[in-house]
């Protein structure tokens, strides 16, 4: 009979200690962006549009290069008002290759707005999709195949509320402590 109770007990925590495990999934959205045909065609055309910006920016470069070079080569025969102006268009070039390499292809240039942009709403379906396969799953939590990162968490699983409860509490304790 006893042995009855403890082997009773310990199926018991058994049962329960599965039955509240948590289930994790792994997604790799790369694959899954991949996969979609309509991401395919957006991501060609703007891989279109980013080797037409490469190659007016080429274009420019090898415009600067041959004025630079012109200039360099008659700077000894220019005075004057003419050595200005040639220096002055040739240092516009430069001012323009920059300013259009950095609106075009800097950290907040078009390809960057236009990537984004590009990607959001297929994200959007794939964090839809992720979503609905998680509650048919029973998923806990998703995590990025690639990264790591957490890509959908149960509230039930979240405990960034207590710990930050935990933390605040330990906080408000040295206060009172400081106080007396």
């Amino acid at each position: 009979m006893k042995n009855f109770k403890i082997l009773f007990t310990f199926t018991l925590l058994l049962l329960f200690g599965f039955g509240n495990a948590q289930k994790v999934g792994v997604v790799d959205t790369d694959y899954v962006l991949n996969m979609m045909p309509q991401y395919k065609e957006a991501e060609a055309r703007l891989n279109a549009q980013i080797d037409t910006w490469e190659q007016e920016l080429q274009s420019l470069q090898a415009d600067y290069e041959k004025k630079r070079s012109a200039f360099e080569n008659e700077k000894v025969l220019l005075v004057g008002d003419q050595l200005k102006l040639r220096e002055k268009e040739v240092l516009d070039l430069d001012k323009n290759i920059k300013t259009t390499t950095s609106l075009r292809f800097g950290k907040t240039g078009e390809i960057h707005q236009l990537r984004a942009n590009l990607v959001e709403p297929f994200q959007d379906q794939i964090w839809t999709a992720i979503q609905t396969m998680a509650q048919k799953n029973g998923l806990g939590a998703v995590l990025e195949k690639n990264d790591n990162k957490v890509l959908f968490l149960e509230k039930r699983y979240d405990y960034t509320d207590k710990v930050i409860a935990i933390l605040l509490k330990g906080t408000e304790k040295e206060k009172k402590n400081n106080k007396k």
